[in-house]
């Protein structure tokens, strides 16, 4: 039994690593697209990887080492672009995979940034602000000589904010002798950050999704919409559906789910979550398993909290018409394959969470040009470029008789690899 176990576990391990999933969608959307065997070395592998040993005096006087990364996977097409995160459980191989497809997200809506990420093994919530602010200098200290606006531009992710890229920001300034604000993007207002920036994910969610109910002849008005978190993206993505008419029936966190068949008043619900801390007990809704509630009948499924919650264990159990992936790698690479045979109508994370990425290239052009623009023209033309890249997606997808992720990736490699060869090689 244990080694029937240990084998088990070993096979989970493999479809549950991000940079294993990466790779593997890289290679079925290579062989698919003809990909030249040269070009593909090229693209598989990061051009850069740092890792930084961070030693940091903690509030009590203890010094603590904390180790951080930054992988630039391409700037073929401009310079790195990618988020910073925080967390316990941080890897290289998790940043690899995250740094790939910033790559791919870039490319599928058609910015002028490569793929970077970044981040920092450790757990902000035993931190003081004080101790936040120390590591995040030091940090940006050491990796210092590849950040820049024409090399490389970090972003929020995981348990970091407007503040940090503020300390970023400050921190590669001092070192630059200059103000330095398009280093860094997802900065407060102030400091010159975006508007529409906060609520940018969440609505290029709600754009396509629009979109592919509309490919699918399904109303919007009546669609049944289940959000797995409720933070940034699954926060915004609820309010501004529920706004423009669609039913969330389900909102699931770490702590429990609430259901309401009619639809839950989201505005409400928020309301009692910073008033308790939870949504747990909202009064108009019930009580339901949160991971039951992946389940649901639903026209649409938006998955916006973590990395492989749709697996082989439980994809077949998936009862969305529509599956929006709002959080980076909600869905496993065997996984994949049950969804389409399934007929899931996948939209993917590369191309369903862009509408981030793309709001922070106009924070970069708005920083560099010194000219920012009004929140009407931001979503303006965030709805261009992410209705334009929708269909870009299905074009290829219809075209190569694939199904969504796939064509998302072909659409990609096939722009970063036509760069890469007028570009050329440098030796």
């Amino acid at each position: 039994m244990p080694m029937i176990a240990e084998a088990t576990s070993s096979v989970a391990s493999v479809e549950t690593n991000p940079w294993i999933s990466a790779a593997a969608r890289f290679d079925e959307a290579a062989a698919k697209l003809g990909l030249d065997e040269g070009l593909q070395k090229v693209l598989r592998l990061a051009a850069k990887e740092v890792t930084v040993h961070i030693p940091v005096i903690l509030d009590d006087g203890r010094i603590e080492v904390f180790t951080g990364y930054r992988v630039q996977h391409s700037i073929a097409r401009g310079p790195g672009k990618g988020g910073i995160r925080y967390a316990p459980d941080v890897t290289l191989d998790e940043v690899r995979a995250l740094a790939a497809w910033m790559t791919w997200k870039c490319a599928v809506v058609n910015i002028p940034f490569g793929g970077a990420k970044g981040g920092i093994i450790c757990d902000p919530s035993l931190l003081s602000q004080g101790e936040l602010e120390r590591i995040t200098r030091r940090y940006t200290a050491e990796i210092v000589e590849i950040l820049g606006p024409e090399r490389d531009v970090p972003a929020p992710d995981m348990n970091t904010n407007e503040q940090t890229m503020a300390w970023i920001m400050d921190t590669y300034s001092m070192h630059m002798r200059h103000t330095s604000t398009a280093v860094v993007t997802g900065k407060p207002l102030e400091l010159g950050g975006s508007r529409g920036r906060p609520e940018a994910t969440g609505r290029g969610c709600m754009i396509v999704t629009g979109q592919a109910l509309r490919k699918l002849g399904l109303d919007p008005s009546s669609a049944r919409v289940v959000i797995q978190g409720f933070g940034n993206v699954g926060g915004m993505a609820a309010r501004l559906m529920a706004r423009a008419g669609f039913r969330i029936v389900c909102i699931a966190e770490y702590d429990g789910a609430v259901y309401n068949r009619h639809g839950l008043d989201i505005e409400a619900l928020m309301k009692f979550r910073k008033d308790t801390g939870s949504i747990v007990g909202f009064p108009e809704s019930e009580p339901i398993d949160r991971d039951e509630a992946l389940f649901l009948e639903c026209e649409v499924l938006l998955p916006a909290a973590k990395e492989n919650v749709i697996t082989s264990e439980n994809a077949a159990r998936i009862r969305a018409r529509i599956l929006c992936e709002g959080a980076n790698g909600p869905t496993t690479f065997v996984a994949d394959r049950i969804l389409a045979e399934n007929r899931v109508f996948v939209i993917p994370d590369i191309l369903a969470n862009a509408g981030g990425v793309t709001v922070s290239y106009f924070e970069w052009v708005q920083d560099r040009q010194g000219y920012f623009w009004n929140e009407a023209l931001v979503n303006g033309r965030l709805e261009e470029i992410m209705v334009n890249s929708f269909r870009d997606v299905v074009s290829y997808a219809d075209k190569h008789g694939v199904h969504n992720r796939t064509a998302a990736y072909m659409v990609a490699l096939d722009r970063v690899g036509s760069a890469i060869r007028m570009r050329g090689l440098y030796a």
